[in-house]
Protein backbone atom coordinates (compact mmCIF):
# COMPACT_ATOMS: atom_id res chain seq x y z
CA UNK A 1 0.00 0.00 0.00
CA UNK A 2 1.23 3.37 -0.88
CA UNK A 3 1.19 6.19 1.87
CA UNK A 4 0.14 9.48 1.72
CA UNK A 5 3.10 11.40 3.85
CA UNK A 6 1.34 14.45 6.10
CA UNK A 7 3.37 16.58 8.01
CA UNK A 8 2.53 18.50 10.95
CA UNK A 9 4.11 22.08 10.94
CA UNK A 10 2.92 23.76 14.06
CA UNK A 11 1.31 22.46 17.62
CA UNK A 12 -2.13 21.24 17.48
CA UNK A 13 -4.19 18.47 20.01
CA UNK A 14 -3.36 15.69 20.47
CA UNK A 15 -6.65 13.80 19.33
CA UNK A 16 -5.77 15.12 15.86
CA UNK A 17 -2.27 13.67 15.59
CA UNK A 18 -3.90 10.29 16.73
CA UNK A 19 -5.97 10.20 13.72
CA UNK A 20 -2.77 10.84 11.52
CA UNK A 21 -0.91 7.80 13.55
CA UNK A 22 -3.17 5.58 13.70
CA UNK A 23 -4.63 5.81 9.71
CA UNK A 24 -2.74 3.02 7.62
CA UNK A 25 -2.40 4.67 4.41
CA UNK A 26 -0.83 8.00 5.99
CA UNK A 27 2.86 8.56 6.61
CA UNK A 28 2.73 10.99 9.27
CA UNK A 29 5.44 13.31 10.17
CA UNK A 30 5.70 15.34 13.42
CA UNK A 31 7.76 18.93 12.67
CA UNK A 32 6.42 21.19 15.14
CA UNK A 33 8.96 21.05 17.56
CA UNK A 34 11.86 22.16 14.54
CA UNK A 35 13.06 25.21 13.52
CA UNK A 36 11.13 26.80 10.38
CA UNK A 37 14.95 25.99 8.66
CA UNK A 38 15.04 22.38 9.51
CA UNK A 39 11.17 22.51 8.35
CA UNK A 40 12.42 23.21 4.85
CA UNK A 41 13.74 19.63 4.23
CA UNK A 42 11.53 17.58 6.04
CA UNK A 43 8.77 19.09 3.63
CA UNK A 44 10.31 18.40 0.75
CA UNK A 45 8.67 14.81 0.95
CA UNK A 46 5.08 15.87 1.88
CA UNK A 47 2.08 15.10 -0.32
CA UNK A 48 -0.17 17.54 2.86
CA UNK A 49 1.09 19.68 5.04
CA UNK A 50 -0.87 21.13 8.24
CA UNK A 51 0.01 24.44 9.42
CA UNK A 52 -0.66 27.14 12.16
CA UNK A 53 0.02 30.94 12.34
CA UNK A 54 3.29 29.96 13.29
CA UNK A 55 4.23 28.68 10.10
CA UNK A 56 4.54 30.89 6.91
CA UNK A 57 3.18 29.33 3.85
CA UNK A 58 5.33 31.71 1.64
CA UNK A 59 7.65 31.41 -1.32
CA UNK A 60 10.77 30.10 0.97
CA UNK A 61 8.12 27.30 1.98
CA UNK A 62 6.36 26.22 -1.42
CA UNK A 63 9.76 25.91 -3.34
CA UNK A 64 10.79 23.07 -0.80
CA UNK A 65 7.58 21.68 -0.42
CA UNK A 66 7.87 20.29 -4.49
CA UNK A 67 5.34 17.34 -4.03
CA UNK A 68 3.19 19.29 -2.15
CA UNK A 69 -0.85 19.00 -2.76
CA UNK A 70 -2.69 20.26 -0.05
CA UNK A 71 -2.02 22.91 3.11
CA UNK A 72 -4.36 22.60 5.83
CA UNK A 73 -4.56 26.14 7.58
CA UNK A 74 -5.71 24.70 11.05
CA UNK A 75 -8.17 27.52 12.02
CA UNK A 76 -9.96 30.69 10.26
CA UNK A 77 -7.90 32.65 9.14
CA UNK A 78 -5.13 32.12 6.34
CA UNK A 79 -2.89 35.38 6.33
CA UNK A 80 0.22 33.30 6.30
CA UNK A 81 -0.60 31.38 3.41
CA UNK A 82 0.52 33.09 -0.13
CA UNK A 83 -2.90 31.94 -2.03
CA UNK A 84 -1.55 33.15 -4.95
CA UNK A 85 1.77 31.17 -4.37
CA UNK A 86 -0.76 27.70 -4.01
CA UNK A 87 -2.78 28.29 -6.77
CA UNK A 88 0.34 28.94 -9.08
CA UNK A 89 1.50 25.69 -8.19
CA UNK A 90 -1.99 24.18 -8.10
CA UNK A 91 -1.66 23.72 -4.43
CA UNK A 92 -4.92 23.60 -3.08
CA UNK A 93 -5.08 25.41 0.59
CA UNK A 94 -8.21 24.76 3.15
CA UNK A 95 -8.77 26.01 6.63
CA UNK A 96 -11.40 24.86 9.48
CA UNK A 97 -13.35 27.75 9.35
CA UNK A 98 -16.40 26.38 12.30
CA UNK A 99 -14.98 24.64 14.40
CA UNK A 100 -14.06 27.76 16.97
CA UNK A 101 -17.63 28.93 16.55
CA UNK A 102 -19.16 28.58 19.98
CA UNK A 103 -15.50 29.31 21.52
CA UNK A 104 -15.71 32.38 19.72
CA UNK A 105 -19.43 33.12 21.18
CA UNK A 106 -18.78 32.36 24.42
CA UNK A 107 -15.56 34.86 24.62
CA UNK A 108 -17.84 37.49 23.33
CA UNK A 109 -20.45 37.10 26.38
CA UNK A 110 -17.63 37.02 28.66
CA UNK A 111 -16.40 40.60 27.73
CA UNK A 112 -20.05 41.27 27.50
CA UNK A 113 -20.44 40.35 31.24
CA UNK A 114 -16.96 42.32 32.09
CA UNK A 115 -18.15 45.39 30.94
CA UNK A 116 -21.67 45.23 32.58
CA UNK A 117 -19.80 44.36 35.74
CA UNK A 118 -16.37 45.95 35.20
CA UNK A 119 -15.58 41.94 36.57
CA UNK A 120 -11.48 42.53 35.82
CA UNK A 121 -10.81 45.52 37.87
CA UNK A 122 -12.80 44.22 40.91
CA UNK A 123 -11.22 41.10 41.17
CA UNK A 124 -8.16 42.97 41.07
CA UNK A 125 -8.60 45.46 43.61
CA UNK A 126 -9.26 42.92 45.90
CA UNK A 127 -6.98 39.86 44.35
CA UNK A 128 -3.78 42.20 43.94
CA UNK A 129 -4.81 44.96 46.12
CA UNK A 130 -6.34 43.20 48.73
CA UNK A 131 -9.06 45.98 49.09
CA UNK A 132 -13.06 45.17 50.08
CA UNK A 133 -14.73 47.96 48.65
CA UNK A 134 -18.15 47.03 47.50
CA UNK A 135 -19.28 50.99 46.76
CA UNK A 136 -16.62 51.42 43.94
CA UNK A 137 -18.41 48.34 41.88
CA UNK A 138 -21.76 48.93 40.72
CA UNK A 139 -22.49 47.39 37.33
CA UNK A 140 -25.40 46.71 35.06
CA UNK A 141 -27.66 44.12 34.27
CA UNK A 142 -27.75 42.79 30.72
CA UNK A 143 -31.71 42.17 31.36
CA UNK A 144 -33.92 44.75 29.61
CA UNK A 145 -31.12 45.95 27.71
CA UNK A 146 -30.70 46.39 23.83
CA UNK A 147 -28.21 44.38 21.73
CA UNK A 148 -27.24 45.28 18.26
CA UNK A 149 -25.57 42.48 16.36
CA UNK A 150 -23.87 43.24 13.06
CA UNK A 151 -23.68 40.17 10.98
CA UNK A 152 -26.03 37.73 11.65
CA UNK A 153 -23.74 34.74 10.57
CA UNK A 154 -22.46 31.52 12.28
CA UNK A 155 -21.31 33.54 15.37
CA UNK A 156 -23.99 36.71 15.41
CA UNK A 157 -27.23 34.67 15.75
CA UNK A 158 -25.60 32.69 18.63
CA UNK A 159 -24.45 35.55 20.28
CA UNK A 160 -28.00 36.82 19.35
CA UNK A 161 -29.74 33.43 21.13
CA UNK A 162 -28.05 33.67 24.21
CA UNK A 163 -28.63 37.42 24.85
CA UNK A 164 -32.00 36.22 24.63
CA UNK A 165 -32.03 34.01 27.32
CA UNK A 166 -30.27 36.81 29.37
CA UNK A 167 -33.90 38.88 28.83
CA UNK A 168 -32.48 41.19 25.98
CA UNK A 169 -33.97 42.85 23.36
CA UNK A 170 -31.82 41.86 20.49
CA UNK A 171 -32.31 43.64 16.88
CA UNK A 172 -29.77 42.56 13.93
CA UNK A 173 -27.95 44.41 11.00
CA UNK A 174 -26.91 42.09 8.32
CA UNK A 175 -28.47 42.95 4.44
CA UNK A 176 -27.23 39.53 3.53
CA UNK A 177 -29.50 37.52 5.13
CA UNK A 178 -32.96 37.19 4.68
CA UNK A 179 -35.27 39.14 7.30
CA UNK A 180 -36.95 35.93 8.21
CA UNK A 181 -33.60 34.14 9.80
CA UNK A 182 -33.61 37.00 12.60
CA UNK A 183 -37.33 36.72 13.43
CA UNK A 184 -37.58 33.20 13.45
CA UNK A 185 -35.39 33.53 16.22
CA UNK A 186 -37.32 36.16 17.79
CA UNK A 187 -34.70 38.80 16.96
CA UNK A 188 -35.73 41.68 15.40
CA UNK A 189 -34.14 42.75 11.90
CA UNK A 190 -33.25 46.03 10.40
CA UNK A 191 -31.93 47.74 7.29
CA UNK A 192 -31.15 51.05 8.74
CA UNK A 193 -27.89 50.92 10.50
CA UNK A 194 -28.81 53.74 12.88
CA UNK A 195 -31.17 51.31 14.93
CA UNK A 196 -27.84 49.32 15.95
CA UNK A 197 -26.26 52.71 16.83
CA UNK A 198 -29.08 53.74 19.04
CA UNK A 199 -28.76 50.19 21.42
CA UNK A 200 -27.15 49.85 24.72
CA UNK A 201 -24.33 47.28 24.03
CA UNK A 202 -23.23 47.00 20.28
CA UNK A 203 -21.15 43.64 19.07
CA UNK A 204 -19.70 42.93 15.56
CA UNK A 205 -19.82 39.37 13.52
CA UNK A 206 -18.58 40.49 10.01
CA UNK A 207 -15.80 39.38 7.61
CA UNK A 208 -13.28 41.66 7.29
CA UNK A 209 -13.06 43.19 4.11
CA UNK A 210 -13.54 46.95 2.80
CA UNK A 211 -17.05 47.17 3.43
CA UNK A 212 -16.20 46.35 6.95
CA UNK A 213 -12.86 47.66 7.88
CA UNK A 214 -13.69 50.57 10.29
CA UNK A 215 -16.92 50.11 9.84
CA UNK A 216 -17.89 51.78 13.58
CA UNK A 217 -15.85 54.98 13.30
CA UNK A 218 -15.91 58.99 14.89
CA UNK A 219 -19.47 59.29 12.81
CA UNK A 220 -21.05 56.07 14.12
CA UNK A 221 -19.78 57.02 17.57
CA UNK A 222 -21.28 60.19 17.38
CA UNK A 223 -25.02 58.66 16.68
CA UNK A 224 -24.85 56.52 19.47
CA UNK A 225 -26.33 56.76 23.01
CA UNK A 226 -24.01 58.38 25.60
CA UNK A 227 -22.67 55.23 27.49
CA UNK A 228 -22.88 52.86 25.25
CA UNK A 229 -20.54 49.46 24.95
CA UNK A 230 -18.84 47.77 22.77
CA UNK A 231 -17.90 44.70 22.05
CA UNK A 232 -15.34 43.38 18.46
CA UNK A 233 -13.92 39.34 19.03
CA UNK A 234 -14.26 38.91 15.21
CA UNK A 235 -11.83 40.81 13.46
CA UNK A 236 -9.44 43.90 14.53
CA UNK A 237 -10.05 46.91 12.55
CA UNK A 238 -14.03 46.54 12.39
CA UNK A 239 -13.53 49.08 14.69
CA UNK A 240 -11.72 52.50 14.06
CA UNK A 241 -9.33 52.09 16.73
CA UNK A 242 -8.49 55.86 17.50
CA UNK A 243 -12.04 56.62 17.29
CA UNK A 244 -12.59 54.18 19.72
CA UNK A 245 -9.84 55.39 21.77
CA UNK A 246 -11.39 58.66 21.46
CA UNK A 247 -14.98 57.82 22.74
CA UNK A 248 -13.83 55.63 25.18
CA UNK A 249 -11.44 58.69 26.81
CA UNK A 250 -14.41 61.01 26.48
CA UNK A 251 -16.69 58.97 28.14
CA UNK A 252 -19.35 58.54 25.35
CA UNK A 253 -18.29 54.48 25.19
CA UNK A 254 -18.44 53.70 28.72
CA UNK A 255 -16.86 50.47 28.18
CA UNK A 256 -15.55 47.97 25.63
CA UNK A 257 -14.46 44.43 25.80
CA UNK A 258 -11.82 43.99 22.65
CA UNK A 259 -10.42 40.67 21.64
CA UNK A 260 -9.13 41.42 18.42
CA UNK A 261 -6.48 44.36 17.11
CA UNK A 262 -5.81 46.09 14.01
CA UNK A 263 -1.91 45.05 14.47
CA UNK A 264 -1.20 41.93 16.59
CA UNK A 265 0.68 41.40 18.68
CA UNK A 266 -0.75 44.86 20.48
CA UNK A 267 1.39 45.01 23.77
CA UNK A 268 1.86 48.57 23.68
CA UNK A 269 -1.74 49.68 21.92
CA UNK A 270 -3.48 53.08 23.62
CA UNK A 271 -6.24 50.45 24.46
CA UNK A 272 -4.65 48.94 27.50
CA UNK A 273 -3.72 52.18 29.06
CA UNK A 274 -7.32 52.98 29.46
CA UNK A 275 -9.52 51.92 32.76
CA UNK A 276 -12.79 51.21 30.57
CA UNK A 277 -11.83 48.28 28.47
CA UNK A 278 -11.22 44.77 28.97
CA UNK A 279 -9.09 42.86 26.49
CA UNK A 280 -7.67 39.74 25.80
CA UNK A 281 -5.24 38.35 23.45
CA UNK A 282 -6.99 37.54 20.29
CA UNK A 283 -8.51 34.20 22.43
CA UNK A 284 -11.62 33.85 19.99
CA UNK A 285 -10.54 30.13 19.44
CA UNK A 286 -8.59 29.54 22.49
CA UNK A 287 -10.41 26.42 24.15
CA UNK A 288 -9.25 23.18 24.85
CA UNK A 289 -12.87 22.14 22.86
CA UNK A 290 -12.35 24.48 20.13
CA UNK A 291 -8.36 22.90 19.71
CA UNK A 292 -9.44 19.97 19.68
CA UNK A 293 -11.55 20.14 17.02
CA UNK A 294 -9.55 22.39 15.03
CA UNK A 295 -7.19 19.66 15.02
CA UNK A 296 -9.71 16.78 14.60
CA UNK A 297 -11.16 18.52 11.66
CA UNK A 298 -7.63 19.48 10.24
CA UNK A 299 -6.72 16.29 10.48
CA UNK A 300 -9.41 14.63 8.30
CA UNK A 301 -9.46 17.44 6.07
CA UNK A 302 -5.54 16.71 5.51
CA UNK A 303 -6.01 12.67 4.92
CA UNK A 304 -8.94 13.49 2.73
CA UNK A 305 -7.02 15.61 0.54
CA UNK A 306 -3.94 13.34 0.55
CA UNK A 307 -6.04 10.35 -1.22
CA UNK A 308 -7.33 13.43 -3.74
CA UNK A 309 -11.45 12.27 -2.85
CA UNK A 310 -12.18 15.79 -1.18
CA UNK A 311 -10.76 19.00 -0.48
CA UNK A 312 -13.36 20.20 2.48
CA UNK A 313 -13.64 24.38 2.94
CA UNK A 314 -10.91 24.41 -0.07
CA UNK A 315 -10.10 28.38 -0.06
CA UNK A 316 -8.83 27.68 -3.88
CA UNK A 317 -9.36 25.24 -6.72
CA UNK A 318 -6.38 24.71 -9.70
CA UNK A 319 -7.37 24.31 -13.28
CA UNK A 320 -6.59 20.77 -14.42
CA UNK A 321 -5.47 22.53 -17.71
CA UNK A 322 -5.19 19.05 -19.20
CA UNK A 323 -9.34 18.26 -18.97
CA UNK A 324 -10.00 21.82 -19.62
CA UNK A 325 -9.53 23.77 -22.54
CA UNK A 326 -7.35 27.01 -22.28
CA UNK A 327 -10.04 28.70 -23.72
CA UNK A 328 -12.18 28.19 -20.25
CA UNK A 329 -9.99 29.63 -18.00
CA UNK A 330 -10.35 33.48 -18.89
CA UNK A 331 -14.37 32.83 -18.65
CA UNK A 332 -13.73 31.38 -15.71
CA UNK A 333 -11.96 34.43 -13.89
CA UNK A 334 -14.44 36.64 -15.87
CA UNK A 335 -17.57 34.93 -14.13
CA UNK A 336 -16.62 35.27 -10.89
CA UNK A 337 -15.45 38.75 -11.31
CA UNK A 338 -18.70 40.04 -12.69
CA UNK A 339 -20.69 38.21 -9.93
CA UNK A 340 -18.51 40.04 -7.48
CA UNK A 341 -18.76 43.23 -9.24
CA UNK A 342 -22.98 43.20 -9.52
CA UNK A 343 -22.93 41.99 -5.93
CA UNK A 344 -21.16 44.90 -4.77
CA UNK A 345 -23.54 47.28 -6.31
CA UNK A 346 -26.93 45.98 -4.75
CA UNK A 347 -25.64 44.99 -1.10
CA UNK A 348 -29.38 43.64 -0.53
CA UNK A 349 -29.85 40.09 0.83
CA UNK A 350 -29.69 38.08 -2.75
CA UNK A 351 -32.41 35.85 -3.55
CA UNK A 352 -31.30 33.97 -6.32
CA UNK A 353 -28.62 33.46 -8.83
CA UNK A 354 -28.91 32.53 -12.42
CA UNK A 355 -26.06 32.26 -15.00
CA UNK A 356 -26.52 31.38 -18.88
CA UNK A 357 -24.17 31.04 -21.76
CA UNK A 358 -24.23 30.82 -25.52
CA UNK A 359 -21.34 28.90 -27.83
CA UNK A 360 -18.93 26.04 -26.64
CA UNK A 361 -18.45 28.03 -23.23
CA UNK A 362 -21.87 26.81 -22.49
CA UNK A 363 -20.84 23.33 -22.05
CA UNK A 364 -18.90 24.24 -18.70
CA UNK A 365 -21.88 26.30 -17.09
CA UNK A 366 -21.25 24.01 -14.04
CA UNK A 367 -17.84 25.00 -13.22
CA UNK A 368 -18.76 29.00 -14.35
CA UNK A 369 -21.68 28.29 -11.83
CA UNK A 370 -19.31 27.65 -8.31
CA UNK A 371 -17.40 30.62 -9.62
CA UNK A 372 -20.37 32.80 -10.30
CA UNK A 373 -20.85 31.77 -6.59
CA UNK A 374 -17.88 32.51 -4.93
CA UNK A 375 -17.86 35.62 -6.62
CA UNK A 376 -21.47 37.00 -5.41
CA UNK A 377 -21.45 35.26 -2.21
CA UNK A 378 -17.79 36.79 -1.22
CA UNK A 379 -19.31 40.62 -0.77
CA UNK A 380 -21.35 39.30 2.51
CA UNK A 381 -19.86 35.97 3.31
CA UNK A 382 -15.90 36.66 3.20
CA UNK A 383 -13.65 34.40 3.85
CA UNK A 384 -16.22 31.71 4.66
CA UNK A 385 -17.28 31.36 1.01
CA UNK A 386 -15.10 29.01 -0.74
CA UNK A 387 -15.22 27.06 -4.12
CA UNK A 388 -16.31 24.25 -2.53
CA UNK A 389 -18.78 25.55 -0.05
CA UNK A 390 -20.49 28.03 -2.07
CA UNK A 391 -23.71 26.15 -3.00
CA UNK A 392 -24.28 24.63 0.65
CA UNK A 393 -23.69 28.23 1.74
CA UNK A 394 -26.42 30.07 -0.71
CA UNK A 395 -28.67 26.96 -0.12
CA UNK A 396 -27.88 27.61 3.92
CA UNK A 397 -29.49 31.16 3.00
CA UNK A 398 -32.37 29.85 1.06
CA UNK A 399 -30.36 31.13 -2.06
CA UNK A 400 -31.47 29.28 -5.81
CA UNK A 401 -29.07 28.54 -8.31
CA UNK A 402 -30.62 28.18 -11.81
CA UNK A 403 -28.30 27.84 -15.30
CA UNK A 404 -29.63 28.35 -18.34
CA UNK A 405 -27.79 26.90 -22.32
CA UNK A 406 -28.51 29.64 -24.71
CA UNK A 407 -29.08 30.18 -28.24
CA UNK A 408 -26.29 31.31 -30.09
CA UNK A 409 -27.31 34.40 -31.68
CA UNK A 410 -25.35 37.51 -30.25
CA UNK A 411 -22.90 37.60 -32.83
CA UNK A 412 -20.35 37.14 -29.88
CA UNK A 413 -18.15 33.60 -29.84
CA UNK A 414 -19.31 33.23 -26.48
CA UNK A 415 -20.85 35.06 -23.77
CA UNK A 416 -21.76 35.04 -20.47
CA UNK A 417 -24.94 36.34 -18.51
CA UNK A 418 -25.58 36.79 -14.95
CA UNK A 419 -28.75 38.01 -13.39
CA UNK A 420 -28.84 38.10 -9.85
CA UNK A 421 -31.90 38.73 -7.78
CA UNK A 422 -32.02 40.60 -4.64
CA UNK A 423 -34.35 42.37 -2.05
CA UNK A 424 -33.93 45.51 -4.14
CA UNK A 425 -34.70 43.66 -7.49
CA UNK A 426 -32.67 42.52 -10.48
CA UNK A 427 -29.65 42.90 -11.88
CA UNK A 428 -28.24 41.57 -14.70
CA UNK A 429 -24.36 41.61 -15.84
CA UNK A 430 -23.09 40.05 -19.06
CA UNK A 431 -19.16 38.93 -20.61
CA UNK A 432 -16.90 37.98 -23.34
CA UNK A 433 -13.38 37.34 -24.26
CA UNK A 434 -11.66 38.57 -27.17
CA UNK A 435 -8.68 37.53 -28.75
CA UNK A 436 -8.48 34.10 -26.19
CA UNK A 437 -7.36 36.78 -23.08
CA UNK A 438 -8.94 40.30 -22.92
CA UNK A 439 -11.68 39.82 -20.53
CA UNK A 440 -14.65 42.18 -21.05
CA UNK A 441 -17.89 43.56 -19.68
CA UNK A 442 -20.40 43.78 -22.22
CA UNK A 443 -23.77 44.66 -21.18
CA UNK A 444 -24.89 46.16 -17.10
CA UNK A 445 -28.59 46.01 -16.27
CA UNK A 446 -29.40 46.40 -20.37
CA UNK A 447 -26.85 49.13 -20.85
CA UNK A 448 -24.05 48.18 -23.20
CA UNK A 449 -20.55 48.63 -22.56
CA UNK A 450 -17.05 47.61 -23.66
CA UNK A 451 -15.29 47.49 -20.03
CA UNK A 452 -12.17 45.72 -18.20
CA UNK A 453 -13.31 44.11 -15.04
CA UNK A 454 -10.48 45.70 -13.30
CA UNK A 455 -9.95 48.29 -10.92
CA UNK A 456 -12.03 51.13 -8.41
CA UNK A 457 -15.49 51.58 -10.46
CA UNK A 458 -18.56 53.59 -9.74
CA UNK A 459 -22.04 53.11 -11.70
CA UNK A 460 -23.97 56.28 -11.82
CA UNK A 461 -27.08 55.78 -13.46
CA UNK A 462 -28.91 59.33 -14.21
CA UNK A 463 -31.35 60.70 -16.36
CA UNK A 464 -29.89 61.86 -19.29
CA UNK A 465 -29.91 65.33 -19.46
CA UNK A 466 -27.26 67.71 -20.54
CA UNK A 467 -24.23 68.53 -18.03
CA UNK A 468 -23.99 65.48 -15.60
CA UNK A 469 -20.33 64.31 -17.02
CA UNK A 470 -19.32 68.05 -15.73
CA UNK A 471 -20.84 67.58 -12.55
CA UNK A 472 -19.28 64.28 -11.73
CA UNK A 473 -16.45 65.51 -12.79
CA UNK A 474 -16.82 68.53 -10.65
CA UNK A 475 -17.58 66.52 -7.22
CA UNK A 476 -14.71 64.09 -7.55
CA UNK A 477 -12.50 66.87 -8.61
CA UNK A 478 -13.07 68.63 -5.78
CA UNK A 479 -12.15 65.33 -3.88
CA UNK A 480 -9.40 64.84 -5.24
CA UNK A 481 -9.96 61.84 -7.22
CA UNK A 482 -9.04 60.92 -10.59
CA UNK A 483 -10.31 59.53 -13.26
CA UNK A 484 -9.16 56.96 -15.07
CA UNK A 485 -11.76 56.14 -17.60
CA UNK A 486 -15.38 57.39 -18.19
CA UNK A 487 -17.81 55.17 -19.91
CA UNK A 488 -21.34 56.03 -20.62
CA UNK A 489 -24.10 54.09 -22.41
CA UNK A 490 -27.45 55.87 -22.88
CA UNK A 491 -31.20 53.70 -22.93
CA UNK A 492 -34.49 55.74 -24.02
CA UNK A 493 -34.71 57.66 -20.77
CA UNK A 494 -31.64 56.99 -18.25
CA UNK A 495 -27.90 56.70 -18.97
CA UNK A 496 -25.76 54.74 -17.07
CA UNK A 497 -21.96 55.56 -16.45
CA UNK A 498 -19.44 53.37 -15.38
CA UNK A 499 -16.27 55.63 -13.88
CA UNK A 500 -12.95 54.36 -13.48
CA UNK A 501 -10.95 56.10 -10.43
CA UNK A 502 -7.59 55.66 -8.93
CA UNK A 503 -8.32 55.83 -5.48
CA UNK A 504 -11.01 53.92 -3.43
CA UNK A 505 -13.87 55.93 -2.87
CA UNK A 506 -15.30 56.79 0.39
CA UNK A 507 -19.31 56.92 1.47
CA UNK A 508 -19.31 60.64 1.68
CA UNK A 509 -18.33 60.85 -1.91
CA UNK A 510 -20.73 58.58 -3.30
CA UNK A 511 -23.48 60.68 -1.25
CA UNK A 512 -22.46 64.09 -2.84
CA UNK A 513 -22.70 62.00 -6.44
CA UNK A 514 -26.17 60.49 -5.11
CA UNK A 515 -27.52 64.37 -4.29
CA UNK A 516 -26.72 65.27 -8.05
CA UNK A 517 -30.13 66.35 -8.79
CA UNK A 518 -29.75 63.83 -12.32
CA UNK A 519 -28.72 61.04 -9.84
CA UNK A 520 -30.98 57.91 -9.99
CA UNK A 521 -29.01 55.61 -8.00
CA UNK A 522 -25.18 54.98 -7.27
CA UNK A 523 -22.78 52.26 -6.30
CA UNK A 524 -19.23 51.59 -6.08
CA UNK A 525 -17.42 48.48 -6.85
CA UNK A 526 -13.76 47.01 -6.31
CA UNK A 527 -12.62 44.37 -8.85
Amino acid sequence: MSKHTIVVCDHIHEDGLNILKNTEDVNYVYAADIDKTALLDVIKDADVAITRSSTDVDEKFLNAAVNLKAVVRAGVGYDNVDMEGCSKRGIIAMNVPTANTIAAVELTMAHMLSCMRKFPYAHNQLKQDRIWKREDWYGNELFGKKLGVIGFGNIGHRVALRAKSFEMDVVTYDPYIPSTKATDLGVEYTTNFDDILACDIITIHTPKNSETIDMIGEKEIAKMKDGVILINCARGGLYNEEALVNGLKSGKIAMAGIDVFKKEPATDHPLLDLDNVTVTAHLGANTKESQKKIAVQAAQNAIESARGSSYPNALNLPIDESKIPSFVKPYIELTQKMAFLLAQSDKSAIRSISISAEGKIAEYLESLSTFAAVGALSVSGGEEVNYVNAQFWAEEKGIKFETAELAHNSGYSNKVIIKITTEKGLNTIAGTVFDEDKQRIININNFAFDIEPKGNMILLRNSDVPGVIGEVGKVLGNEGINIADFRLSRGKDAALAVILVDEKIKNNVLEKLVNLEAAISVSYAEI
